[in-house]
């Protein structure tokens, strides 16, 4: 706590034990607000949590959060109720007593809230097992079905309890929670039958109505619209915004199954809820005649709805709702009743079954969570209780329910004191510390007046309403002022100054509370008090076939003859059980309070707020709290904080914690009378002493801060260096051993591979063995390697690596392989035309390589398609061809012809078709040679141009033919290799082309039975051709 005290100007002190005017509700309303402000709406008060309501959601129940307060010191982190959770459940377990939680405060401040959250820390930090974790879920489900049947829409609050509950929850030796009980006060009966205007009727009704599925409505004879119900419109509230009705009926049902009610059990409950809602539409009809003003009820078609609900017979409840039957002497009469009469018995039939219905619930609740164990378990378990309470109530009309309510809290406030002194007499007395008498407002008096035997208001209020004659409201006034009429605490109209009659009406009393004065309107208290249910009523509600009516209407209840204790008496009982219950229990008080009456957040009304500090004696418990010493530490958790202000206790004390203490209070200047030292704590007396503290340790942190930050870095620096040295070191050796281990492996495979290839080597001509086979391989490998970078270029590239001997084989396979692949790659390359090109120069390489001089020249010359234009040769040549000729003309060149008469010179065209060879001149077909009649083509060896085509007669035996032979034919032409390629091609004659290597050609003239010769010989140096003396056709060639 004490590290929040240095931004106190913002946002105030976590205790107000530490405010400096501590007596000032000026500075205590300014310290809660600050608080408020920023989000901090809780405080302490010592040991007492005050409780602001925020009206929004706050993220500060989390499970973080959870974790934070779990058995942490109550003062080691800022105020929370799980802090008050947590010390309670510690000081059970430390302890062994038995605690309790007291959490009180107006409608609308937040207790229901508070006690969900305690079960809540409970259920999430308690160990759990599966029947542990049953029992936790049963915990937190009685919460939905007591607030559906228990909460109600108020001016003050949308889900205000409507009862006082106490809750004890069980834990057995190990800390887990086993099981629980509930105890209920004063629930608000008078709601089911009467809502104030802007105020609702219990939850359980809307939830029905809107939650619950048609066929079910059904059964139950009931319609969604609330407005259909007498009992649900007198507020005129039957919807609200914030209260999602459909979605807290899913609650309530798997609330119910899980605290084991069954099907049917659930149903006869709702069937109650649906038959309380029909009876407040039971309406009177005023008889005439000789039953003239007497009450009849107006619907039996209602009362049969009723009857079937409830369980009774429909003629019996009738009469009953009708009549009232009077004992007297023995003797039984039934006595009609008007229709007020009528309507007042209906109304506490609705509450007295709603009622019991409520008590039947939470002993159902009970029995869940009951702890069946054996006696010695039980006996070994501890408690924890949370009393959920009403606050003190101010209206603008006070009735008997808020009599009861604030004579509870009067109660509250006498055990708070009386409590809280206790522990601060017992706290001084341990620490051997003389104890202060300290001066309070004793409100015993108060209480008294209230419960005394006999002069008390309750018992005049009792006498009043067993007094036999007429009684009414008014003239329990009287009786009242004539018992008490002299209390300093009570003031009526009558006994009243003039200037106190002005503000009071003649029905009204002014109770001085503790907490503020209180006028009471008398009218209604005794019909309250008595809470009267007639006996015919009662016997037929005995007679229900509903089970849960026939336990909350016990017959034995008809047997008894004695008077039945009025409300005030039995609340009186409860209330003093309760006291009791709380007294043997160590207390933790939450204090809770609503900022605003509209709900909204981070409104804060100043008026409001002070009303309530009022009225829950918050300024009370403060200078109660304030009387001896403001603050009070253990030795070790003051000396711990405060050591480093003094140079003996910094950084470490070796000796005693109380030596410690007194030599750092004396450092610090503490006067005899600001402190005291006791056994194990230090008592300061003022908060300015802790204050001056404080801001000495807050400038003392900077010097503490630099030191222990250059401290802190020079020992972060040095062990990180040193952990970077050891991850070197360990990395370096990790890394060392790993090069030491390849090198090593190395070594070992180079060994192995030299081992190997040296035995190879020596092996390498033998057949394939273990002993060479590495060498081979290697060889085989090496080789390919070589091969694969050194591959031919291309198809005249013939160069290739020498295989070893091991490969030849294979080499030359490979050798076959690539070359044919690159040549399938350059022919799949090449066009249709150079292809045509290729093959003729291929054919022309297959005749004349090797074998003519000139073919060389040829080689790099490209073979054309024609050597000769179709404009050089006269169309008319072209019309003495026939039409498959000219159609099939595939070559034109032109030639000299050497004659048969003395072997002239003749220039001639030479036309090669598809299937002839054709001989021009000037225009002039002068010869046709069908390739049938060509027997072969003959050319020289040498570097001339001659080519002789040999013809021959298809037959000799045709005059015609022979007439016309003309013989072999003697050309010479420039383009010599390509005109006989392409003529061996066209006429199929390849094979037929003869290239004479003997410098003689013979071949047959026009003469039939003569041969003709041509001599080649190289004597010139230019080319000769002539005929000879011999007769013979000279041609001289000039050496290459």
């Amino acid at each position: 706590m004490e590290w929040s005290l240095t931004a106190r100007d913002r946002v105030g002190v976590q205790d107000f034990v530490l405010l400096e005017n501590h007596t000032s509700e000026e500075a205590f309303m300014e310290n809660l607000h600050k608080r408020f402000k920023e989000n901090l709406i809780y405080t302490y008060i010592g040991p007492v949590l005050v409780s602001v309501n925020p009206y929004r959601h706050l993220d500060i129940y989390d499970e973080e959060h959870t974790e934070r307060y779990r058995g942490v010191n109550f003062y080691e982190a800022p105020p929370h109720v799980f802090a008050v959770a947590d010390n309670a459940y510690r000081s059970m377990r430390t302890e062994g007593r038995d605690q309790c939680v007291l959490i009180s405060g107006e409608s609308g401040a937040g207790k229901t809230e508070a006690s969900r959250r305690m079960v809540q820390y409970y259920a999430a930090t308690c160990p759990a097992s599966d029947k542990v974790r049953t029992v936790k879920e049963r915990l937190l489900q009685s919460n939905p079905i007591l607030e559906a049947f228990g909460n109600a829409k108020t001016l003050h609050n949308d889900n205000s309890s409507r009862f006082g509950k106490y809750m004890d929850v069980q834990f057995d030796f190990k800390g887990a929670p086993v099981g629980g009980h509930v105890l209920h006060y004063l629930l608000e009966k008078s709601r089911v039958v009467h809502q104030s205007h802007g105020e609702r009727n219990f939850h359980v009704f809307y939830q029905l109505l809107e939650g619950g599925d048609d066929e079910l409505l059904g059964r139950l004879g009931l319609e969604r619209n609330p407005g259909q119900y007498r009992f649900l419109v007198k507020g005129n509230c039957c919807t609200v915004h914030s209260i999602d009705d459909r979605r807290e009926w899913k609650a309530v049902r798997t609330a119910l199954s899980m605290v084991g009610s069954g099907d049917n059990e659930v149903e006869e409950l709702l069937s109650i809820v649906a038959g309380v809602l029909h009876l407040g539409n039971l309406q009177y009809g005023e008889g005439t005649g000789r039953r003239g003003g007497n009450a009849y009820v107006t619907n039996d078609t209602l009362v049969t709805y009723l009857a079937r609900l409830l369980g009774v017979n429909g003629a019996l409840l009738t009469e009953a709702l009708t009549h009232k039957k009077i004992v007297a002497r023995g003797e039984e009469l039934m006595s009609p009743l008007n229709p007020e009469q009528a309507s007042s018995a209906r109304d506490a039939l609705s509450k007295a079954v709603y009622g019991r219905t409520f008590t039947w619930l939470v002993d159902k609740i009970n029995a869940s969570l009951a702890y069946n164990a054996d006696v010695n378990a039980r006996e070994n378990c501890s408690v924890i209780g949370l009393l959920d309470i009403y606050g003190f109530e101010v209206f603008k009309r006070n009735s008997f329910e808020q009599f009861c309510i604030n004579y509870c809290n009067e109660k509250l406030q006498q055990l708070f004191i009386e409590l809280t002194l206790r522990s601060e007499q017992e706290e001084y007395e341990a620490e051997g510390i003389a104890w202060e008498p300290v001066h309070f407002f004793d409100n015993r008096v108060i209480c008294d007046l209230v419960e005394q035997k006999f002069r008390g208001i309750i018992s005049v209020l009792d006498e009043e309403c067993l007094r036999p004659g007429h009684t009414d409201d008014f003239t329990f006034l009287e009786k009242l002022e004539d018992a008490v009429g002299g209390h300093a605490h009570l003031v009526t109209h009558r006994l009243a100054d003039s200037e106190t009659r002005k503000s009071m009406g003649r029905h009204e009393f002014r109770l001085r509370h503790y907490a503020g004065d209180v006028d009471y309107d008398v009218n209604g208290f005794l019909d309250s008090n008595k809470d009267l249910l007639f006996r015919s009523l009662k016997e037929v509600m005995c007679t229900s076939e509903n089970k849960i009516l026939r336990r909350c209407f016990d017959r034995e209840e008809l047997m008894d003859k004695r008077r039945p204790e009025t409300s005030a008496v039995q609340f009186k009982a409860s209330l003093a059980r309760l006291t009791e219950i709380l007294a043997s229990k160590e207390p933790s008080y939450i204090r809770c309070i609503k900022p605003n009456d509209s709900k909204q957040a981070w409104r804060f009304n100043q008026a409001l707020v002070s009303h309530q500090v009022q009225y829950l004696g918050l300024m009370e418990n403060v200078r109660v709290r304030r009387a001896g010493f403001a603050y009070r530490r253990s030795y070790e958790v003051f000396l711990q904080r405060y050591k480093s202000l003094c140079p003996d206790t910094w950084p470490h004390w070796r000796g005693k914690l109380t030596d410690g203490v007194s030599t750092l209070v004396k450092h610090l200047g503490y006067k005899p009378d600001e402190y005291k030292l006791g056994r194990t704590k230090v008592f300061i007396r003022s908060p300015k002493t802790l204050f001056a503290t404080e801001d000495a340790l807050e400038t003392r942190k900077h010097g503490l801060a630099a030191k222990l930050q250059a401290g802190w870095r020079g020992h972060s620096q040095k062990s990180k260096y040193q952990k970077l040295r050891n991850f070197a070191i360990e990395i370096q050796t990790w890394w060392r051993g790993i090069l030491a281990r390849r090198r090593a492996h190395h070594r070992r495979q180079a060994a192995d591979t030299l081992r190997r290839f040296v035995k190879g080597f020596v092996y390498r001509r033998e057949p394939q063995c273990p002993d060479n086979e590495y060498f081979l391989d290697y060889v085989r490998h090496q080789f390919l390697v070589k091969l694969c970078g050194n591959l031919p270029r291309n198809v005249l590239d013939k160069s290739w690596p020498t295989p070893p001997t091991a490969l030849a084989e294979a080499s030359e396979l490979l050798r076959e392989l690539c070359v044919r692949n690159m040549a399938r790659t350059y022919c799949d390359r090449i066009s249709p035309e150079r292809k045509n090109q290729l093959e003729q120069k291929a054919v022309a390489s297959e005749i004349f390589r090797n074998k003519k001089d000139n073919y060389l020249q040829s080689v790099a010359k490209l073979f054309v398609g024609t050597r000769l234009n179709k404009v050089q040769i006269k169309t008319k040549v072209f019309q003495a061809l026939s039409d498959s000729e000219r159609m099939n003309e595939k070559y034109l060149v032109p030639v000299v012809k050497y004659d048969r008469r003395g072997y002239r010179p003749r220039p001639r065209q030479l036309i090669l078709t598809a299937n002839s060879a054709v001989i021009l001149e000037s225009g002039k077909l002068k010869q046709h040679i069908d390739y049938r009649d060509l027997t072969g083509v003959s050319v020289s060896s040498l570097n001339d141009g001659l080519f002789v085509l040999h013809v021959a007669s298809r037959s000799s035996d045709d005059n015609k033919q022979k007439k016309n032979k003309k013989g072999d034919v003697v050309l010479s032409c420039e383009y010599v290799i390509e005109t006989v390629t392409k003529l061996a091609i066209y006429a199929d004659k390849i094979n037929h082309v003869n290239v004479n290597q003997e410098g003689r050609i013979t071949f047959t003239p026009a003469a039939p039975g003569k041969e003709a010769v041509i001599d080649f010989t190289t004597a010139g140096s230019q080319l000769l051709v002539a005929k000879a003396k011999n007769g013979h056709l000279s041609v001289t060639v000039p050496q290459c």
